[in-house]
């Protein structure tokens, strides 16, 4: 016999917004203020590094950044950067990039992907500094990425440009030492140093760095001159941190996350946003979240079967599991030197029972008044599922609308729930 569960409402958060209409002009007017044509000289190669996340607008970005490098003579060609994702090696690296549309038939220039690296100089600690061999064999590097807060890193500078000189250009040799060295080493003492050797040994002309908004869309678009990285970078994640997208409560029963993926969060679902950055399983007084669980129903298909991140979750069900690649998953966890990213949750045949299971274990709250929240990923969030139990909270506050409601949770024939995703409107 069922559980009694909660009903619940479809809801729409309004996040405040600011947004780039024309990504394509703001690429060009960004780069034009850094006087590249200063530097880069008629027949000059460029490295132009692209990651592994789910960037919005990211072929777009790249394409008008190579047209860009073109109107000044030079001879761009793209670079796989993302650390160990792809399986570790060149062709799933490529692979990645094309499900995104970076291929070399759109962008109209070659993509050389390679996991071999130089090692350029040596730290202070003794750490050797990797660098992708066909990025360093180029005339210039310009760097492009997205500034955002990290999923397990604090510091004045988390994840951005000076990540991807590092974990993605350092390809899967660098990303391994660099995460290593962390555990001895603070963060930013890695982030300093390393990027200090690759400002100076190779060729970086600046930073295309992106920032979104709270409904996984640009937000701001800058070009950076190499000298101002770190300042610069600093301040933009400020920005980028006011920006995250947010569960609509601080507290949750439980949490049910439609899908993760190496294209959402470097920990396949954001651990800022579900509050499990400093601990895996448990919110910290320094999150902005708690859930006392986390259940998880399926992969991106951009991911291609790498469950990082899972092992942050306590619930998942069989069909999930099934789509793991773990010899990837392996290899980005370790990498990484977070293998408890990689392990497997609780697993139950179908998302009813998963959610029965979880709602058992979650205090004293009867199931059928539990604080349920569903979301399709951590990048989507402006609309939600979520139970009744918030109905007083949601009638008080300015910045949540109710869609639909109140309905029985959708469960299909199998006992599995239909996903929250719906184009969002705002």
């Amino acid at each position: 016999m069922n559980m009694n569960l909660p009903q619940a409402y479809r809801i729409r958060q309004h996040f405040p917004v600011t947004r780039v209409d024309d990504v394509a002009e703001a690429v060009t007017a960004a780069l034009s203020k850094l006087s590249l044509g200063e530097v880069v000289k008629p027949g000059d190669s460029v490295a132009v590094p692209v990651g592994s996340r789910g960037i919005a607008n990211i072929a777009l970005i790249i394409k008008s950044t190579v047209d860009y490098l073109k109107s000044l003579g030079a001879e761009p060609f793209i670079v796989p950067a993302m650390g160990s994702h792809g399986g570790g090696t060149a062709e799933g690296q490529a692979q990645v990039i094309a499900s995104y549309g970076v291929t070399e038939a759109a962008m109209g220039v070659e993509i050389r992907s390679s996991m071999e690296t130089v090692i350029v100089d040596q730290t202070p600690h003794g750490i050797p500094v990797h660098f992708d061999k066909n990025a360093y064999a180029a005339d210039h590097v310009l760097v492009c990425g997205r500034v955002k807060p990290h999923t397990r890193f604090v510091g004045d500078i988390e994840s951005g440009l000076h990540k991807m000189m590092l974990i993605g250009l350092g390809k899967h040799a660098g990303a391994k030492i660099y995460h290593r060295a962390i555990e001895d080493h603070s963060f930013e003492e890695i982030i300093k140093a390393v990027a200090a050797s690759v400002l100076e040994k190779c060729s970086v002309i600046g930073g295309l760095a992106i920032v979104e908004n709270s409904y996984d869309e640009t937000g701001m678009i800058e070009a950076v001159p190499p000298e101002n990285f770190y300042e610069r970078e600093k301040e933009l994640l400020e920005i980028a941190r006011q920006w995250l997208p947010r569960l609509p409560f601080p507290k949750i029963d439980l949490l049910i996350v439609d899908r993760i993926g190496k294209n959402i969060s470097g920990s396949g679902m954001d651990a800022c946003v579900v509050g499990r950055k400093f601990n895996d399983h448990a919110a910290t007084e320094r999150d902005v979240v708690a859930c006392k669980r986390i259940m998880i129903r399926g992969l991106t298909e951009e991911t291609h079967g790498n469950a990082c991140g899972i092992g942050l979750a306590e619930f998942t069900n069989e069909r999930t599991v099934a789509g793991v690649d773990w010899q990837s998953t392996r290899i980005n966890t370790i990498t990484g030197s977070h293998p408890t990213a990689g392990m497997v949750p609780l697993v139950y045949p179908n998302d009813r029972e998963a959610i029965e299971a979880a709602l058992q274990t979650v205090g004293l709250v009867e199931p059928e008044t539990s604080g349920i929240v569903q979301i399709y990923d951590t990048l989507e969030l402006s609309e939600v599922v979520v139970s009744e139990t918030y109905l007083e909270e949601i009638n008080s506050r300015d910045d949540l609308e109710i869609i639909s409601g109140p309905f029985d949770l959708p469960f299909d024939a199998e006992g599995n729930l239909a996903s929250v995703f719906k184009k969002p409107q705002h």
